[in-house]
């Protein structure tokens, strides 16, 4: 009897067992269904979206923890603990600013942290602009660290490792992308960098016999051309001009570089006195090309001081349209003047 008994009470307990093991598996499976329905349904990010901050060394909790508080999501820590297991991504969340636009899903969410696809801010340097414009603009971008200020320009040079050059015309027009964290150093560097690669490049293909003798010279006259005309049809033709009045050793009378001279002093307008008002600037007093750049030159305006329109132009005016009068001679540039500066046409 006593047999039977403990053969039956094993039995009773391998039963028990079962139940126990398949109750687990039901629950397991359910979790799992529950799972993959949470991980593509869109969290609730409104429709203008929203941007989360993980600060180096959040845990996998306080994330979750930090979404749940802006209301992002209601699932409980334990369904996102079970999708981060099964895209096998637990322990590989990035530090860094992350975007929650609409409709976004949990999995999307984890999978751009696990790959670090952290926010890109993009600064804009605009052709034409002077280094200190460009440092003003680089001063407002958002989530960027400013470690230039009160950093005078020798001082922002050498940081970029080349003491004792003058910044003016050294920073590349273009679009540059950057991260929260990044500094404004960070995205000067890469401008520097780039217009020395784009000079670099460019300088060897240029048109032959040039008065030019260094790629500094041609970035030089790239700004003055950049300053005169914003025109793509005319940037070569001014080259152009200003390229034979070197050869003929005239003075190359550009009002751009009289007003990067007056610096603060200018005020929109240039007198007379200014053209007579000696600075290292005044191309209507010295010879030959400026100093330094007198702004920053896109790459089309390099390329135009690199390559001059031919012709015999020797002079140009504007017209008040933004396109400019082109003149072989001074009699016909003063009449040029006359009719679109003076509105006195013949």
């Amino acid at each position: 009897m006593s047999g039977r008994k403990t053969v039956g009470g094993k039995a009773h307990i391998r039963a028990l067992m079962l139940v126990a093991v398949l109750a687990l598996a039901g629950a397991l499976g359910w979790g799992w269904h529950a799972v993959t329905r949470f991980s593509d349904a869109p969290l609730q990010v409104g429709a203008t979206g929203q941007q989360i901050d993980i600060a180096r060394g959040t845990s996998f909790k306080e994330i979750v923890r930090g979404l749940r508080s802006r209301g992002v999501t209601h699932a409980s820590p334990l369904a996102w603990r079970l999708l981060a297991m099964r895209m096998q991504v637990t322990g590989r969340m990035h530090a860094g600013e992350y975007a929650l636009p609409a409709g976004i899903t949990p999995r999307q969410l984890l999978q751009n942290m696990a790959d670090g696809k952290v926010v890109q801010h993009d600064f804009t340097i605009v052709d034409g602009w002077t280094f200190n414009q460009m440092l003003q603009q680089l001063q407002k971008a958002p989530e960027l660290k400013h470690d230039t200020v009160g950093m005078d320009d020798a001082t922002i040079m050498r940081r970029l490792g080349a003491p004792g050059m003058a910044p003016e015309g050294w920073f590349l027009p273009e679009t540059y992308a950057y991260v929260k964290g990044d500094t404004d150093l960070d995205v000067l560097r890469r401008a520097h960098q780039a217009m020395q690669k784009t000079l670099a490049a460019l300088w060897p293909k240029r048109a032959k016999d040039l008065p030019l003798k260094t790629p500094y010279d041609a970035l030089i006259l790239a700004s003055i051309v950049e300053k005169e005309t914003g025109r793509a049809d005319e940037r070569a033709r001014i080259a152009g001009v200003f390229v034979r009045r070197l050869e003929k050793h005239m003075l190359l009378q550009t009002d751009p570089s009289v007003i990067y001279g007056m610096g603060a002093k200018y005020h929109g307008d240039i007198r007379r006195v200014d053209l007579t008002t000696d600075t290292p600037y005044n191309t209507y007093m010295h010879p030959g090309l400026t100093p330094t750049p007198i702004a920053l030159p896109g790459t089309p305006a390099i390329v135009a001081a690199l390559h001059p329109a031919a012709g015999t132009a020797l002079y140009f005016v504007a017209r008040g349209d933004g396109t400019h009068a082109f003149a072989d001679t001074l009699k016909e540039q003063d009449r040029n003047v006359d009719c679109y500066q003076l509105k006195r046409c013949r």
